[in-house]
């Protein structure tokens, strides 16, 4: 069944980088809006006469918290028509037509296994709900290592959150990985994604649950190095943008 789309209202808006910003998003029609941490929802812009041509999606960056609001992360993308609007044109009280949550890259059924969570930017959104989920319902599990990749530090989403969030809940675990930096805080690392979990990879590669989530590029090299690392496909989930 076609999901309706229905008003919803810009509650606040924050920057998170310097082109980076956080919308929260209420919708007055609904007293809950139910989500599955990892889906995302489509914003219908008025940026183009054809409706195929207005239509954005954006995983929700917030858990489920029982209200009909919800957060999402969004990077200004140069000469982008979708991103350009939200950045320029919108404020605290803009209506936007939305409809969802939408998508199938959620949480596991079960966390018996090590779940790592890999992304780069913005891709971070649906782990950090995911993350933040399991967290607030203390829900049961092995190791889970949110690897995330930017440029330089100030390009960081999260950090300070999830930073903090891997001293309060056991068995989780950060990787910040900073592509143009030379020096990083400790417990982050210099360079690229890949490293990180090739090297995490090398102790539980059979039973490992991996998702991906972030630019192509990034999510076409991760396949072909889990195929090299003798992973067998079923094992990766992955939502690409880009």
């Amino acid at each position: 069944m076609a999901l309706e789309w229905v008003e919803g209202v810009i509650t606040k808006i924050e920057n998170e980088t310097a082109n980076t910003k956080r919308f929260y998003f209420e919708i007055p029609s609904l007293e809950k809006f139910d989500f599955i941490p990892g889906q995302f929802v489509t914003l219908d812009l008025p940026i183009h006469e054809q409706k195929n041509k207005r239509w954005r999606s954006y995983s929700i960056a917030s858990s489920p918290s029982g209200t009909n609001t919800f957060e999402l992360v969004i990077v200004l993308l140069e000469g982008g028509l979708g991103t350009t609007y939200l950045f320029n044109e919108v404020s605290v009280g803009t209506k936007i037509t939305l409809r969802g949550p939408q998508g199938v890259f959620v949480l596991p059924k079960n966390f018996e296994n090590d779940v790592y969570f890999i992304c780069t930017g913005t891709g971070i959104a649906p782990f950090r709900s995911m993350i933040r989920y399991i967290h607030e319902n203390k829900i049961s599990h092995n190791n889970i290592h949110l690897i995330f990749g930017c440029r330089t530090l100030a390009d960081g989403l999260y950090i300070d959150e999830l930073t903090e969030l891997e001293t309060k809940e056991p068995g989780f675990h950060f990787h910040p990985c900073y592509s143009r930096e030379k020096e990083v805080p400790a417990g982050s690392h210099t360079g690229y994604v890949h490293p990180v979990y090739q090297k995490l990879l090398e102790q539980n590669k059979e039973t490992a649950h991996i998702y991906l989530c972030g630019w192509k590029a990034m999510i076409d090299d991760a396949r072909k190095n889990m195929t090299e690392l003798g992973l067998d496909k079923k094992q990766v989930h992955f939502e690409s943008f880009g």
